[in-house]
């Protein structure tokens, strides 16, 4: 396969983002892109064509891709990209392989800089070939994306599920049966610790150790995450989590409380041997049998959970959740508990699904980062296939 030098001067020019103060808007549908992602929305757009984002400040090992109109803040480069040489999409692929921290030229704050980055050298295949390597890695980014969309919706589906029985009572003709009651969460759960680890602890290993760089901001479990533990022998067999286990934030670096009160349920170990939590989390598990890990899950993932918890959050720069928050939690449950196992098997078989979408879009990414260091490098050559 043929390639040509490019400088990356050559294939796109590199723009400043601006300031989001003045387009931020509660009715935009406009995204606002930061180093952190998705920020807000604007009412107008900074640029409207394909384009790859590259951070300029803070977190610069990272690029984004975007196809759609929109604004980005100051701490990111946007590209306005020259389509007669490279693909926006093929673009995006060959700085997403390259350590962009290697050309950190900040003290205090990594930084990159607009005159490094152009005279950054990439080579370039023929617009045809592009097109056949791309023909290779869009649908596995595409697959990726579209499990991710289904798992929103199976997420969302459990949740009306829920609201339909243990808030609007619609199995029961719209009103509260008179044998249900309210009791605290202590009554059919039980709480868990996490480990106090120490930072010689964490060296390369087989086992992993969840925390809340594991929790998104706006809920979700990052794989990403995990940090490799060697625990010492003081751990509790208890402090490691089993698939399907419930987590609890109880610590919060973020000003907003965005992650503290979140439940969290452990859907993949990413090939580890073991995991175990770490003590900024709480294992929530079910101390009756009739009552499934799942439907714990559900009862946390309510807002009124979420709003609970706020009121129990105390600190300044760190925020921390009392440990009565979770015993002292009330919620309305039947007399007999086997009423709930048709709310159970279906909220079951909706994040059953989702963990196995999970592992599926870990053997797709395997797949597509063996593949595209060896596709943009010419090592797999596909100047001959037709696609």
């Amino acid at each position: 396969m043929n390639f040509k030098v490019y400088t990356l001067q050559e294939l796109a020019t590199i723009k400043y983002g601006k300031s989001q103060k003045k387009v931020v808007s509660d009715n935009g549908d406009i995204p606002i892109y930061g180093t952190g992602g998705l920020m807000g929305y604007a009412i107008q757009s900074l640029y409207d064509k394909p384009s790859v984002l590259i951070g300029r400040k803070g977190t610069i090992d990272r690029v984004h891709y975007v196809t759609q109109p929109f604004w980005t803040v100051d701490t990111l480069f946007y590209t306005e990209i020259n389509n007669s040489i490279v693909l926006p999409h093929y673009l995006y692929y060959l700085l997403s392989i390259l350590d962009l921290k290697q050309y950190n030229e900040g003290t205090t704050i990594p930084s990159l800089r607009t005159e490094t980055l152009n005279r950054l050298e990439f080579n370039i295949p023929s617009i045809k070939n592009q097109q056949k390597i791309l023909a290779i890695l869009e649908p596995l980014e595409y697959k990726i994306e579209l499990n991710n969309k289904i798992n929103k919706n199976l997420e969302q589906q459990a949740q009306a599920v829920f609201k339909s029985w243990f808030v609007d009572f619609e199995p029961f003709g719209g009103i509260m049966p008179s044998d249900w009651s309210i009791v605290p969460l202590s009554q059919i759960a039980s709480f868990v610790n996490g480990y106090s680890y120490k930072s010689n602890e964490l060296i390369s290993s087989t086992t992993a150790m969840t925390t809340i760089k594991n929790f998104e901001r706006k809920s979700g479990f990052k794989l990403d995450g995990f940090k490799e533990i060697l625990p010492s022998g003081k751990i509790k067999t208890e402090q490691y989590v089993e698939l399907f286990d419930v987590l609890v934030a109880h610590t919060d670096l973020t000003q907003n409380a965005e992650i503290i009160g979140n439940a969290e349920l452990i859907l993949s170990f990413d090939d580890y041997d073991n995991v175990v939590f770490s003590m900024d989390l709480v294992k929530v598990q079910p101390k009756i049998e009739k009552i499934s890990k799942f439907l714990i899950f559900a009862i946390l993932k309510d807002r009124r959970f979420k709003e609970h918890c706020l009121g129990y959050t105390n600190g300044t720069t760190v925020l921390h959740l009392s440990k009565k928050a979770l015993s002292e939690y009330k919620l309305i449950l039947p007399k007999d508990l086997s009423i709930l196992f048709p709310l159970d098997e279906i909220i079951t078989i909706f994040y059953k699904q989702i963990a196995s979408n999970v592992e599926e879009n870990k053997k797709l990414k395997n797949l597509k980062d063996t593949l595209l260091p060896k596709l943009m490098s010419g090592e797999i050559d596909i100047s001959e296939i037709d696609i």
